[in-house]
């Protein structure tokens, strides 16, 4: 029997790069990662498993029609886990276009050539399509309530209604065409390896350089939060036992305020680097302008993974968190690198020392 090879797009990416060291490291899976290497997508992210035979890089752009159809036509791909995405709000609002060129534009040519390659294949080959979204397309939540797969899709600022486009954009190709597709719309991701613009590397990064750590408006905001780890186990449960055409949400029961997220790894830096020029890590806390359009509260309800594919979160947020810190104050040259822009510029001659 072949071997099942599964296509990732973004696994340069922070969940992408999570998922493909799960793949290589835990399942036999031959995995080939394509990404185009923007600004948050880092090889030195994949580089644990980069000599593993199991893996192959494709530098190609989900755009790039021809070059998508090349990848399939050499790996014969038995799936696609689709995370190459955009997916920065605040850059979105500065910057639309991106968005929507890689999120709509990207997914539609990925959508166009895997039907082509399904259809070949023959409709009992097994190849599915899995999608992975965000709960950002479902808009935002009062005091109460919870997102589930029924809720109505209200995106409210560039990058949701670029991902709900991509979502609406993969049921109408199975339902057009049968590609056998599922849908993940999952909550806040954090862990490891995180591009540092995100609020927990950013709050962790400007604490252990004693910088302010800004906070948006009073930092009321609500966010679900799960360990990047639980994420991708619940990507490939997806993958693997979902029903064709169903969605799922992959979330870890696990709503903070944004200024509870923040105290909560202030207090567990403070633990870590009791020697610490700065004494109590929340003294940095400041808060800045609100963003516009940002969200009140983001909850998701993942009873269906939980009940129909037996999936559950092992790291509850404490745990995580702490994984997390001890990660980046390990890897302080890593974040160096990933701000910068040195590592890919290295990989590809361009680096000079200043």
């Amino acid at each position: 029997m072949r071997e099942k090879v599964l296509l990732i797009t973004g696994g340069a990416g922070f969940i992408g790069s999570a998922l493909v060291r799960h793949l290589i490291r835990n399942t036999s899976y031959r995995v080939v990662n394509v990404d185009k290497l923007t600004y948050a997508g880092n090889l030195e992210s994949v580089e644990p498993v980069a000599e593993n035979p199991g893996y192959a890089f494709e530098r190609v752009d989900i755009c790039d029609f021809q070059r998508i159809q090349r990848v399939f036509d050499e790996y014969e791909p038995q799936g696609v886990l689709h995370l190459a995405a955009e997916s920065h709000v605040d850059r979105s609002i500065d910057g639309p276009g991106e968005f929507v060129q890689t999120n709509v534009v990207g997914t539609c040519v990925l959508l166009e050539v895997a039907t082509r390659y399904w259809m070949a294949q023959g409709e009992g080959s097994g190849f599915r399509f899995l999608h992975v979204s965000t709960d950002e397309v479902f808009g935002s939540l009062g005091e109460s309530g919870l997102f589930s797969e029924e809720s109505s899709y209200r995106p409210r600022s560039p990058y949701s209604a670029s991902k709900a486009s991509a979502d609406h954009m993969v049921r109408a190709w199975h339902e057009t065409y049968g590609l056998p597709v599922v849908i993940t719309n999952t909550c806040n991701n954090y862990g490891p390896y995180q591009y540092p613009e995100k609020l927990i590397p950013l709050a962790i990064l400007n604490a252990l350089e004693g910088r302010p750590i800004p906070v948006y408006g009073d930092g009321r905001n609500v966010r679900d939060w799960i360990f990047v780890d639980d994420h991708v186990r619940g990507l490939i449960t997806a993958w693997e036992r979902g029903a064709v055409g169903e969605s799922y949400n992959i979330g870890a029961r696990s709503e903070r305020r944004n200024i509870e997220v923040v105290r909560t790894l202030c207090a567990v830096l403070d633990e870590l680097l009791p020697d610490a020029v700065v004494k109590e890590h929340a003294d940095l806390i400041e808060f800045v302008v609100d963003r516009p359009g940002h969200d009140w509260r983001y909850a998701i309800d993942p009873a269906k993974m939980e009940t129909e594919l037996g999936w559950r979160p092992a790291e509850s947020f404490e745990s995580g968190i702490r994984k997390t810190v001890s990660w980046y104050i390990g890897n302080r040259e890593w974040c160096d690198r990933v701000l910068t822009g040195r590592y890919n510029r290295e990989r590809l001659g361009l680096w000079e020392a200043s």
